[in-house]
């Protein structure tokens, strides 16, 4: 194969798959999502969803007992509620730290995992759908365009400079993610963003407000409130 992409079944790994189809091809393609003690397992299920519409190999790796001594409130394992407030909102209470959200290292602990992973799978490149507003005011500094770079490199040189890192969407803002997802047809009626695992998106959890707002900066509503 010849890529590999970090795919958790939301809007921008979704977007991130589509574009790596687009240039290789379905069968040259492989998904990778990781479970991670998350409180509920709604985007995993649309990653399985999204991952028999396009017909791509998918596989899952159980990464929780890593974070067994997080208190993310993410997490299972964690006694703290999800925050249903907007990010800038939350930034303001954390004093320069990243939100509550955010889960230690993680994109740092999914890329170095899927490196050995695309390596053993013939992969010369790893997509993973990180973009501006993720890293905006240190939210998620895992995100951020200073440690995608870092982060390839030590992949670059670690794999013998057989396996790069892409990150399409560092630069761009989630309306703008948005848009080349409806270019390339993504299927967002498929995707699950919400921290909260009810039946419906919760729509006051941060990542709720800012896909809601891409979408209407798109002039659309979000498919995944209208299923």
């Amino acid at each position: 194969m010849k890529a590999l992409v970090l795919f958790s079944g939301g809007v921008d790994s979704t977007t991130c798959l589509a574009e790596a189809i687009k240039k290789y091809g379905v069968r040259e393609v492989l998904a990778l999502s990781a479970g991670y003690g998350q409180k509920h397992t709604k985007e995993l299920e649309s990653a399985r969803k999204i991952a028999h519409h396009y017909g791509v190999k998918h596989m899952e790796l159980d990464l929780t007992p890593i974070f067994a001594d997080s208190n993310c409130s993410l997490l299972k394992a964690s006694d703290e509620d999800i925050p249903h407030e907007s990010y800038a909102d939350q930034l303001k209470k954390t004093d320069g730290k990243p939100v509550s959200t955010y889960v230690p290292f993680r994109n740092g602990l999914f890329l170095a995992s899927a490196a050995s992973i695309a390596l053993s799978n013939g992969c010369s490149e790893i997509y993973y759908g990180a973009h501006s507003d993720d890293s905006a005011g240190s939210a998620y500094p895992d995100c951020s365009e200073a440690f995608n770079s870092a982060i390839n490199t030590a992949i670059y040189l670690g794999s013998g400079k057989q396996l790069k890192v892409t990150a399409p969407f560092i630069g761009m803002n989630k309306a703008q993610v948005v848009a080349r997802g409806l270019e390339l047809d993504v299927p967002y009626d498929l995707t699950w963003s919400c921290y909260e695992g009810g039946d419906k998106p919760c729509g006051v959890c941060g990542t709720c407000r800012d896909r809601a707002a891409a979408f209407r900066a798109n002039g659309i509503n979000d498919p995944a409130l209208e299923v």
